[in-house]
């Protein structure tokens, strides 16, 4: 299965490459020059502050967001071809190395100084943004888990500072169908924190795995007792209903929680990660940075309008534009100068926690280890499986696939 989607990988690479090469002979109309379309997922309040930040930072430039729903997939198809594919696109930083891979994206510094984005840029936004060492993304915003809380039943000054103070207000609460805490325990984009506290890693910047480190090991080996004082069923559904409806004090989740939890009429607490114990460490969970990649074709055949875009989405406006409509936590450091984005405490909360995240590796293995390492916890959070033996058959699983992949 693996050999089939890398020979689709490579063929879509090869229409890319092709119709991106046939395509540099054609002179561009200074109408053409000047039109930059930009792919995007996001929803609709994020798209229209974005627009209407470019329209008054550009407005000699004709950009037009272009909404997909299928994004990932229709660029896999379309590479550089001008007639099909975008001049940029809006998406999460993780899938950067596919792209890079197939050779259709244009490092950010061909067209931005690097210094100017260091000067700018949260640092490690930019470090998310490197794949192999070359920046390929012009952060925007990011997101990250936080620890959220319902000041009904956890007053502020119970908030545990650490893991075991989060242990024993469980062991407390956890009983007649409450429960003191829930996470989407068996779900490895959330257990990645904890391995992080402990200097594990699921698969490190390098592409390297690290299911069987012995601090991989001990993660889940500590964690198990917290997952005893869970309900056994740990997916989206089951946690976020548990803790929207009263029936679980705290839980880790991602800001999307936070609107849903505000409507339900909660009052909503949140704060930062518990430290863990055993290593003096937060939990650590990964960054995701959302911005805006640049394809070959547009970068060579459309450069000073390119360049213009990518300038003015490096102004504070644009940050604390989708700061306000969304909670998003800005890319750009002198946004967090900005009295609105300061006083929101969600964006807040992100930009306290990401001094302690990870970003999510960019390399195309990791599409593999998400797989991998949820069968990983499932068999030990739920099938009670020798955390060792488990951690141990995991990697040897993830080698083998990563070999047949490449």
């Amino acid at each position: 299965m693996r050999n089939i989607i890398a020979s689709l990988l490579s063929i879509a690479m090869l229409i890319g490459l092709l119709c991106g090469c046939g395509a540099k002979g054609q002179e561009l109309t200074e109408e053409e020059k000047n039109t930059i379309v930009i792919w995007h997922d996001k929803e609709e309040a994020v798209a229209e502050a974005l627009l209407a930040e470019l329209k008054k930072s550009v407005p000699d430039v004709d950009v037009r967001l272009e909404h997909k729903s299928n994004l990932t997939e229709a660029l896999k198809m379309v590479g550089n071809d001008p007639k099909a594919a975008p001049d940029l696109y809006f998406f999460a930083h993780d899938k950067i190395g596919v792209y890079a891979e197939m050779g259709i994206l244009e490092p950010i510094t061909e067209l931005i100084p690097k210094e100017d984005l260091e000067t700018a840029y949260v640092g490690i936004t930019l470090d998310a943004a490197t794949y192999k060492g070359e920046i390929y993304q012009l952060p925007v915003y990011f997101e990250t888990l936080l620890f959220m809380y319902n000041r009904l039943y956890m007053a502020d000054e119970r908030v545990p500072g650490t893991t075991e103070e989060l242990y024993a207000y469980m062991s407390e609460k956890t009983h007649g169908g409450h429960y003191g805490f829930v996470e989407q325990h068996s779900t490895a984009y959330y257990s990645a924190g904890w391995i992080h506290g402990f200097g594990g890693y699921i698969m490190n910047g390098e592409g390297d795995v690290g299911l069987d480190l012995p601090e991989t090991i001990a993660a889940m080996e500590y964690h198990k007792k917290f997952v005893e004082l869970m309900p056994g069923e740990s997916e989206y559904a089951t946690v976020n209903t548990l803790f929207q409806e009263g029936k679980a004090h705290a839980t880790i989740g991602g800001p999307w929680l936070v609107s849903a939890s505000r409507a339900a009429g909660m009052d909503l607490g949140i704060s930062s990660m518990p430290v863990i114990d055993e290593s003096g460490i937060p939990i650590s969970p990964y960054m995701g940075v959302q911005g805006v990649q640049v394809l070959k074709y547009a970068a060579e055949n459309k450069t000073d309008a390119v360049k213009k875009v990518l300038n003015a989405l490096m102004k504070p406006e644009v940050g604390i534009s989708l700061a306000k409509v969304s909670g998003c936590a800005p890319a750009v450091e002198a946004c967090y100068e900005n009295a609105e984005v300061i006083s929101d405490d969600v964006v807040m909360a992100m930009r306290e926690t990401a001094e302690n995240t990870i970003p999510m590796p960019n390399c195309p293995e990791m599409d593999i280890m998400w797989t991998v390492a949820a069968d990983m916890l499932v068999n030990i959070n739920m099938s009670g499986q020798d955390v060792k033996e488990s951690c141990e058959a995991a990697q040897k699983n993830a080698e083998e696939l990563i070999r047949k992949m490449q």
